[in-house]
Formats: C-alpha cells, sequence, structure tokens
C-alpha cells in the first residue's frame, strides 16, 4: 500500500512538471499496487497482472470504481508501448488522478 501511495504521489509530481505521460503510467501503477494490497490481504499471495479490471474484480471492488478501473487501465500499455502510445490531456490526467485516489482510499479502508 506504501507504494501505491507514493506512485499516486509520483503522478502528481509529475503532472505538476508536465510530464504527462509519467504521470499517467503512475497513476495506473498507484491503482494496480493498492489492489493487489487488498489482494494479498485477502488471499496471501500475490497475483501477477496488470488489468485493473481483473484484479478489481478478484476483490469484488465496487461496480462504481470498476468503472474508474476501465478508465485508467489503458494509461499502461497506452504510455509503455510504442505502437499503442497514446497523447493524455493534462485534463484528462487530472481526472484520473482524483478518480485514481477514490480508489485508493477504498481499499484503504478495507486494510
Amino acid at each position: 500500500m506504501n507504494r501505491a501511495l507514493h506512485d499516486i504521489e509520483t503522478a502528481e509530481y509529475n503532472l505538476k512538471g508536465n510530464i504527462r505521460d509519467a504521470a499517467a503510467f503512475y497513476c495506473q501503477q498507484a491503482v494496480e499496487k493498492a489492489l493487489k494490497a487488498l489482494y494479498i490481504k485477502e488471499y496471501k499471495k500475490l497475483i501477477r497482472s496488470h488489468d485493473l479490471l481483473f484484479l478489481g474484480n478478484k476483490i469484488n471492488l465496487p461496480d462504481e470504481l470498476i468503472e474508474i478501473c476501465d478508465g485508467i487501465n489503458p494509461f499502461y500499455t497506452g504510455t509503455r508501448y510504442p505502437d499503442m502510445y497514446e497523447e493524455y490531456s493534462e485534463e484528462e490526467i487530472e481526472e484520473a488522478i482524483i478518480e485514481a485516489r477514490r480508489v485508493i482510499e477504498w481499499v484503504k479502508t478495507k486494510i
């Protein structure tokens, strides 16, 4: 969970520096690590996946937070793979960070 909190702060820092691809990537990573933290707490093992929807469903994330994950999920591939690269606007990332914090806060209540 500490890594998730670090990553969301890193996303905010990169956004302030106008490094939007890194901000988007760390936003996705923050949610992924939070979901994995809860999965580890519940199942006592690590699950290897970057898919936020898959992870969210494994821990019974509420539907409204699954929708948030659906929006953030593409940041992983869209910032890492040249054939899938996406440009994200400052507004898109700002909103994603706010929404990611909602997921993280929900997870914190379960841990």
